[in-house]
């Protein structure tokens, strides 16, 4: 079956399924969608995760021999794998759909990517996920919609905007989800339940850290190593918490990956940018990124954001800072790194 992203937490709460596909290009309301399937599972006694990310020359032997060892496990588990690509070659369909016919009341199989093209929905293992499970289709939110989408966020915190203070956070997000996200918090912090007007969305605006994750990105997209870095510094120095910093580094470095594989297959750059939804007054920063690297510089630094999210949320060793570092000077200088 295929359950829309927003009927997703009401068709939980009736049954959990053996498997889930959930894909998508708008990360914030993906990791929402996972994270609604995760809290579910867990309160049905799944306590034990297992996440692999599928990367070029993943070995999916080592995938078979883990799904092997699953009968050995008395706990309930998560088997959960994430294809950033939206795609995978004969044998990683084959170990996904070996997988499906493992999943049931011990063992729940969790898929997520980006959004499929048609030859992916069409797939064997695409289908065999659906067939026993459901594929979770995770919509972008235009910008006709975006105002909407903003008033009903600040409603779920006990906000209450007024029209202008709703047309000013949207505007200034210019449709990052997780940007509007984090300004929504931020007035509730601020202001706590209540009316919002635009003239307190200025003044939290105003108020804001100095440092800024947009800014940290436009420096590194934009090869200005040494104010990266120092804007990094200045956000760890402030307190921000590592996990969301990664997470927008991540879906950047997933973008600009796409567009690097884009370029190589022989496609129009331009095009390109507009199917990635890259605003216009971006464009620039992210074509002189995309030229001065090659694919596999941006495999690398999407290997090294998954490391640095694992050690922001506690789940492997390392300093997600340093990582965080390593990334910003590899996307601002090819080949650098944190001394």
């Amino acid at each position: 079956m295929k359950i829309p992203a927003s009927q997703l937490p009401s068709a939980l709460k009736k049954t959990l399924l053996p498997c889930y596909l959930v894909t998508g290009d708008e990360p914030l309301l993906v990791l929402e969608a996972l994270d609604a399937i995760r809290r579910e599972a867990l309160a049905r006694g799944f306590t034990t995760r297992e996440l692999h990310v599928v990367m070029p020359g993943f070995d999916w032997e080592t995938l078979a021999g883990a799904a092997g060892n699953l009968s050995l496990f008395a706990e309930k588990r998560i088997f959960e794998i994430r294809l950033p690509g939206g795609k995978t070659d004969r044998r990683g369909g084959a170990a996904i759909e070996a997988l499906v016919s493992q999943a049931g009341p011990d063992l729940l199989l969790v898929v997520s990517a980006a959004k499929l093209e048609k030859g992916a929905q069409n797939a064997a293992w695409a289908k065999a996920l659906e067939s026993r499970g459901a594929i979770v289709q995770v919509w972008p939110v235009g910008l006709r919609e975006l105002p909407a989408w903003v008033a009903e966020r600040m409603r779920r915190l006990e906000l209450r905007p007024d029209r202008d203070a709703v047309r000013l956070i949207a505007d200034r997000v210019e449709g990052n989800l997780l940007a509007a996200e984090q300004e929504i918090q931020k007035l509730r912090l601020l202001l706590g339940p209540g009316a919002v007007s635009a003239a307190d969305v200025e003044t939290a605006v105003a108020s804001s850290s100095r440092y800024d994750v947009f800014k940290l990105i436009d420096a590194a997209v934009g090869g200005d190593a040494a104010r990266a870095v120092r804007i990094l510094r200045g956000l760890r120095a402030e307190g921000v918490d590592a996990v969301p910093v990664v997470f927008m580094l991540a879906r950047e470095q997933r973008t600009l990956t796409r567009l690097a594989e884009n370029v190589r297959d022989g496609r129009e750059l331009g095009k390109a940018l507009a199917q990635a939804g890259v605003w216009r007054n971006r464009q620039g920063l992210v074509r002189a990124c995309v030229g001065r690297h090659s694919v596999d510089d941006f495999y690398r630094l999407l290997k090294l954001t998954f490391r640095a999210d694992a050690a922001a949320k506690g789940q492997s060793p390392g300093d997600p800072w340093e990582l965080a570092t390593e990334i910003v000077l590899g996307l601002a200088v090819p080949g650098a790194k944190a001394a």
